[in-house]
């Protein structure tokens, strides 16, 4: 007994002992930026909590001027010709513009009348124009050191005010910050947005730590003067205005005057877009407007030295915390104690969100990781009967195959061990609805409902050839190509799509507990190529298909969401099946998306929508 008094306090000193310097080690890292891994797992929980607070009223003296398919009709070319861009800033500089931004790189030189009527304008309405900066490693100090910067023609230079147009975004390629400042080999380059704002109140911006004052009005900023983005919402949240007007003469006075005035592309095709949480393609102009109207109205996101302080003091108590109390507390009460304690947090920061402080989601998260897992471990070591018990569910997890699968393993056990490259057609699915549903079912009858849904999903893929990869608790991941690729793959996916859907709302429709009308079903197939091997260790392999058709497949299911379909599949699977008339038939709509952390526009189909038959 004492022994065991004594190896259990020894697992509690290890525990928490691991937890405070992991946990310190990653809030050392967050407040010297850099974070890593732990900012890609953040950036799709920073979206989540725009999607949850909304979109919210911009300033209303910031207005987009819009380079829209309408002037690009009225100018008669795109991009504009530079005279048209005189016509445009002038216009705006005689209707009593407050400021004027031209967000766009005049880096050639053009034909001479029109250079010297932009270059005029430009002067006269003391306008601002833009700059890039390209980079190749980390700044000094935390500021982005440019590796060169990308300047407007010299004749254009000295017309105006020069601003860098760079935007930090994360590895999905969602605006995040605005570079206030940029080190460049000539020196200091200030944001567009800065000058703008700067251009707008009439005096010099005081940059002092953490944040940026223009007059009265000071923003908070992030690490190196970085200006954390908070969107407004989607597309045209911005007030905006078409060019056209400007170029046809028509514009009221009323519209612009006493405005900051941003002009820039948002013409289909022009390809200066970003993927936003309110927007898949907001306009750069849009951004750029958004981060000058934090700097004239101090409403972007906080996220300062002391909001980071916090993140890192939230990490090291909660990691110690959890980490303690799993290994003192029974085990099922340690765990809900983690648990709670992240619920918590995230409730924390989705609140504090609301009130512009952009406070880390995964720090604390993964600061308690180590202490949680060792604190189970250690319990679990402490307990034969049930260290036996995870060792024989795990070896029964390990055991587990598809029959298609099992079958060429028995006969081949050399199968995929050297990686295949081929083309295969995937499905994603979920049940939409079904969080809800299992709060009310509780654990067991959750268990049981997951079940059923895996033997029909199961019975409906096997019948046409599909190999389910994996179950994702109410989603999974069909492949067709397995155990080899086949000529009609993508014909048997199609057809096991519908199949699927069909086979699911029938189910729902024959339960008895009435969830099946609060539960829907939603799917996302498409065809292309991918590498099936088998990845895991030497003792843990699993049978996987990797690459962009895979990511593609799975982003379908977003789309689906955003679509309120059932069905949504690509052209590619839909070209690769033959293009079959009963289903081009029977297709609801088409479109062309943009897919989150990817840059090629998809065209999809989808059918089912909310409220058919």
């Amino acid at each position: 007994m004492i022994r065991l008094r004594t190896l259990r306090a020894g697992h509690a000193v290890l525990a928490v002992a691991l937890a405070l310097a992991w946990s310190g080690l990653l809030a050392a890292r967050h407040l010297e930026g850099r974070g890593g891994v732990l900012d890609r797992i953040e950036a799709p929980l920073l979206d989540l909590r725009f999607v949850l607070s909304g979109p919210r009223p911009p300033p209303s003296d910031v207005l987009i001027v819009a380079l829209d398919d309408e002037a690009v009709r009225e100018a008669g070319s795109f991009p504009l010709p530079r005279a048209a861009i005189a016509r445009i800033v002038s216009g705006l500089h005689d209707l009593g513009a407050r400021a004027i931004g031209v967000d766009i790189l005049f880096v050639d030189r053009g034909e001479e009348t029109g250079d010297a009527a932009l270059a005029r304008a430009l002067q006269e309405g003391r306008a601002v124009i833009a700059a890039a900066a390209t980079f190749s490693r980390e700044g000094t100090n935390r500021v982005p050191d440019a590796e060169a910067i990308l300047w407007p023609n010299e004749r254009f230079r000295q017309a105006a005010a020069l601003g860098g147009v760079n935007i930090a975004t994360d590895q999905g390629g969602t605006p995040r910050h605005a570079p206030l400042i940029v080190e460049g080999p000539d020196g200091i380059l200030p944001s567009f947005s800065l000058q703008l704002a700067t251009r707008a109140v009439g005096i010099g911006p005081d940059l002092v730590r953490d944040a940026v004052r223009l007059g009265a009005v000071t923003q908070a900023t992030d690490l190196g003067w970085a200006l954390p983005l908070r969107f407004y919402g989607p597309r045209g949240t911005i007030p905006s205005i078409s060019a056209a007007t400007l170029l046809r003469g028509s514009s009221p006075r009323s519209e612009i005057q006493g405005r900051t005035v941003l002009v820039g592309a948002t013409a289909i095709g022009t390809g200066d877009t970003f993927a936003t949480p309110f927007d898949p393609v907001l306009p750069g102009v849009e951004v750029l407007a958004t981060a000058t109207a934090h700097l004239l109205h101090g409403d972007g996101l906080v996220r300062d030295t002391r909001v980071r302080r916090l993140d890192a003091a939230a990490a090291v108590v909660l990691a110690g915390l959890t980490a303690l109390g799993l290994a003192l507390l029974p085990a099922t009460a340690g765990f809900l104690l983690a648990a709670l304690a992240a619920a918590a947090w995230l409730g924390v920061t989705v609140a504090a969100f609301g009130a512009g402080f952009w406070l880390s989601a995964i720090l604390p998260l993964a600061a308690m990781a180590p202490g949680v897992a060792f604190g189970l471990a250690g319990r679990q070591a402490l307990d034969r009967i049930w260290t036996r018990q995870v060792v024989q569910s795990e070896e029964a997890l390990r055991r587990f195959q598809d029959p298609a699968l099992a079958a060429r393993l028995a006969a081949d056990p050399s199968y995929l061990a050297v990686p295949v490259a081929q083309h295969a057609s995937v499905i994603f699915l979920d049940l939409n609805g079904f969080t809800g549903a299992s709060e009310r079912l509780g654990l067991e009858r959750t268990r049981e409902m997951l079940k059923e849904f895996h033997a029909v999903l199961s019975d409906a893929a096997q019948r046409h050839g599909g190999v389910v990869m994996n179950f994702m608790g109410d989603g999974a991941m069909v492949l067709f190509g397995l155990p080899d690729p086949a000529e009609d793959d993508a014909a048997r996916a199609l057809l096991a799509a519908e199949h699927i859907v069909e086979a699911v709302r029938g189910w729902l429709a024959d339960r008895q507990d009435g969830l099946g009308s609060r539960i829907g079903v939603r799917l996302g197939a498409h065809h292309g190529p991918v590498v099936i091997s088998r990845l895991g260790s030497a003792a843990h392999e699993q049978i996987t298909a990797t690459g962009d058709s895979v990511n593609v497949a799975s982003r379908l299911l977003e789309v689906a969401k955003q679509l309120g379909a059932a069905l949504v599949v690509s052209d590619d699977l839909i070209r690769a099946a033959g293009n079959p008339p009963a289903f081009l038939a029977a297709i609801e709509g088409r479109r062309r998306v943009v897919l989150r952390g990817r840059r090629a526009a998809l065209e999809i189909a989808y059918r089912w929508t909310k409220g058919s038959a």
